[in-house]
This record gives C-alpha cells, structure tokens and sequence, in this order.
C-alpha cells in the first residue's frame, strides 16, 4: 500500500515535467541534454587540438632532418595515445534485482555479457539485492555491476539518489530499462539527471492495475524509445494507451542455438544418474508463482501414462505449496522439485518433451531454450507462445487452466513415435535458428541504439567514441545505412 501511494503521489509530482503535450518538461530536458552535448564537444575538441600539437612537435624536424627512429616513436605515442582517449560508448542495463533469475532477468544477463564481448563498455545496475551467482557471472566477463540497496521498492529514496549520483558521475550514453519498476526509475531520473537515450523494454503482456497504467501514461514522453518482446506484448500495452504506437519498436528475445542443443551424451549421463529406462521425461521450467500455473500441470500429470516422469526447475514462493499438492495427488514418486539450478540445459538435454502452463507470458525465454535443445512442447495457447510455437509442427498448444485438455495433449505426445518427435523437435530448432538467433538479436540492439544516439543533441562528442567490432545484419552483411525503415549503422556516427 505504501508503495502504491508514493507511486500515485511521484506521478502527480513529475505531471507537469513530463505530460506528452505540456511543454516545460521537454524544454528543460532539451536544455540540459544541449548543454551537455556542447559541452562534451568542446572538451573533445581542446584535446584532440592538443593532442595534434604535440604530435606536430615531435614529429617536426630537427638539426640536419627527420631521422626515422625518432618518426616511429612518435607515430607509435600519438596512436597510443589517441588508441587511450577512444570514447567507448557507455551501456548501462537497468533491472529489478537479479537475485531471482527468470526470462527477463536471463535476457538482460545475455545481453549484458554479449554486448560486452563486442566491446561496449556495459554497467548492469539492479535496483534491490546483491546479484548473488549472477553479479559473478557478470565481472568475470567485464561487465560492471551495481546494486542500488533499495529495501522499499521504489519508495526507497536513498536508491533514487544512489541512481541519480551515478548518472551525474558516470553519464552513460545508454539506460536500457526492463520491467516495470526499472523503467520508472530510468525514466524519471531523467529529470535530474538528463542521459543522451534511454529505452524501456516491455517483457510481459501483463499491464497490472490501474497505478501502473496511469504512471506508464503520465510518464510516456521520456523515454526516447519502448520496445516490445513479442508482437503481443505490445498489442497490450498499445491497447491499454500505456504507449504510443509510433513509439514502440519490437525486438524479440533471442537464444544461443550454440549453446543451447541436444547432446546424446549428456542425455545418456543424466537419465543413468536418474535411473531413467524407458520413461518419458517432461521438464517444466519457471518461477514458481501464480502466473506459471504449475498446480494445473500437477493435475495434467494424474491422468497421463504412469511412466510419465516430470521434473520442474525453478525456485519461489509456492515451492511448498506445490510440493504438499504433488503429496496429496501421490506424485511424489513421479515428480521431482529441482529449486534453481544454474546448470538447467543438461536437465533440457535429458528431457523428451518440455512443458509450459503459462497464464500469460511475453516471449518465454524457457520455450526458446527447449526449442534449440530440439524437443518438442507442449504448451497453453497464449500470447507470447503461440508465437514460438507452430501448433502441430514444432508442438502443440492447448487452453490455459485446462488441466484435462493438458493431460490428453501429453498423452498424444508420449504415444508418437521418437521419429516423430525428432522430427517435431529438429523443426522447432530451425525455426529457432531462422528467427529467434542471439547474434541478430545484438545486431539489431546496436542498431538502435546507433540510430537513437545519432538522433540526439550529444552527436558532437558521440562522434569520436567507436563501436569496437563488426555491426552485422542477420543475413551476415555489414549494416548499411537503411535497415527497415530509414535505420543509421551505428558505425556511420561513432
């Protein structure tokens, strides 16, 4: 209740700053933004201007002529030099907490870690929590990690003014926020302190309750772009006026085909350790809340074939409910509870099929996990994944919070013939490969974010700062200077 009421109360206060039609929240952003760019540019340009007089110096002749050793010298400090003075362009990634790991939370680490590898300079900032295995994960690829310490959600206002004391010192080029609450501290702390781009990303086709509409409503000048996972993400969210149309971009999740597939020798090691024959083995992976509807699933598994074996990965708050469920429907012999496990693709590669019992979803990270690891899925016929699944080819879909229609999809599935589900599981890869690939998913962040920080008033100091790394479409071409619709390489402007 009480974040709700500084929730309403924080929209009032910033109305005037940032209502769509209301000018004076624009002009102040514009104002400071063009400060800063002019700024920045001077600063770029007195030290390039310095750096060529010194390079003139030394490479001016002296005495009876230029020598070549001291030219070499010189030549070497001045591209040392300027090597060092690069401007890296400054990603930062903006997220609840990642304390709990789900699919959002899985996309920012890929990302993150990604993105890095291509030599951007990337900070991942968590509103709450320590980041536990993940935060690791993160510094071992050079990626910076920060955590606001917020123990009241957004109310918390220290972690506002750690957020805002950062941008002020750090000034990243990029804030990409992801989900709800990141997205409110992104774009209000734009007021305070102004960023050249920042982006919010929508990853759930949930709009929750009336606060949050009107706070996504109030708040929806301020952010320069807001992309969608899936098509029916933003669906939703147009629908609900919590973004304009012309506003919002759709970039889909993407997953390592690399990583991610089948292995006839994991599969043949974990089934042994399980004492796993001739049974078939359902993996379900997720939190364990209300949204993934796993007491449905439970139900599902009292009907189908008792060599039906199911094993869910994932942590939460219903973990012992569910188990007490699983007891009183006598599953405990057929049910397995993994908690959260770090290393969930071997448990992908042992499996027969996967299911997911979703109530809503954006574009399930787990749904494209199994279809790279080939296996074919069973899942509720929903928004999100019924855009990864092809009912009949690479799966099959069936009525949410049906536990009957469940239970006879299973049993379809169990009683085709391991041809069959090959076949079914090596067209859901492909389809995986074509459309879903994390390297286009790189390629076409890069792009946008190129394009959105050559639209900006900082172009002046952006343009020395590089791209390390080749931009790639998907088709494997350089990126040129239309991609879609009138889109810059980000190459044209670093």
């Amino acid at each position: 209740m009480f974040n709700r009421c500084f929730g309403i109360a924080l929209a009032a206060l910033f109305l005037t700053f940032s209502f769509p039609r209301h000018s004076w929240g624009r002009l102040r952003f514009r104002w400071k933004r063009d400060a800063l760019g002019r700024k920045s540019g001077s600063a770029a340009s007195a030290r390039e201007q310095a750096r060529n007089e010194r390079a003139a110096l030394k490479l001016a002749p002296a005495g009876n002529g230029l020598t070549l050793e001291p030219a070499i010298a010189a030549y070497a400090e001045l591209i040392d030099s300027t090597c060092a003075e690069i401007n890296t362009v400054h990603l930062a990634m903006v997220i609840p907490t990642l304390d709990r790991i789900g699919g959002a939370e899985r996309q920012v680490l890929l990302l993150a870690v990604g993105l890095r590898r291509r030599g951007w300079r990337v900070t991942t900032v968590a509103l709450a929590g320590t980041g536990g295995a993940a935060a690791a994960q993160l510094k071992a690829a050079g990626v910076e990690f920060l955590s606001l310490g917020m123990r009241k959600g957004l109310a918390d206002p220290r972690g506002w003014a750690r957020f805002i004391q950062w941008l002020r010192r750090n000034k990243p080029d990029v804030v990409h926020a992801h989900l709800p609450h990141a997205a409110w501290l992104a774009r209000w702390s734009r007021l305070l302190a102004p960023v050249p781009v920042v982006i919010d990303t929508l990853h759930s086709a949930s709009t929750g309750g009336p606060c949050r509409r009107l706070v996504y409503r109030i708040g929806r000048s301020l952010p320069d772009q807001v992309t969608a996972v899936s098509q029916s993400v933003a669906d939703v969210h147009i629908s609900a006026r919590m973004v304009p149309h012309a506003g919002l971009t759709l970039l889909p999740n993407g997953v390592c085909a690399e990583d991610w597939r089948p292995d006839a020798k994991v599969r043949a090691e974990m089934r042994r350790e399980m004492g796993l024959k001739d049974e078939f083995l359902w993996l379900a992976v997720g939190r364990l809340e209300m949204v993934k509807d796993f007491p449905t699933l439970l139900k599902a598994m009292v009907a189908v074939p008792p060599q039906a074996r199911l094993v869910i990965a994932g942590g939460g708050p219903l973990l012992r409910n569910l188990a007490r469920l699983a007891t009183h429907l006598g599953l405990n012999e057929r049910v397995k509870f993994l908690g959260f496990d770090p290393n969930v693709k071997r448990w992908y590669q042992a499996a027969d099929g996967f299911v997911l019992t979703s109530r809503w979803e954006g574009l399930p990270m787990a749904l494209l996990e199994a279809a790279a690891c080939a296996l074919p899925a069973v899942a509720t016929d929903v928004p999100g994944s019924a855009e990864v699944i092809l009912d009949g080819e690479t799966g099959t879909l069936v009525p949410p919070a049906d536990a009957s229609a469940l239970a006879w999809a299973m049993t379809a599935m169990m009683r085709k013939s391991p041809v069959e589900r090959r076949r079914m599981g090596t067209a859901a890869r492909q389809r995986v490969l074509k459309k879903f690939s994390l390297e286009s998913c790189f390629d076409r962040w890069e792009e946008l974010y190129g394009t959105l920080l050559n639209r900006n008033s900082r172009a002046a100091a952006v343009e020395r700062a590089t791209l390390p790394g080749p931009v790639r479409t998907s088709a494997g071409a350089s990126v040129g200077t239309t991609v879609g619709t009138s889109v810059s390489s980000p190459r044209s402007v670093f």
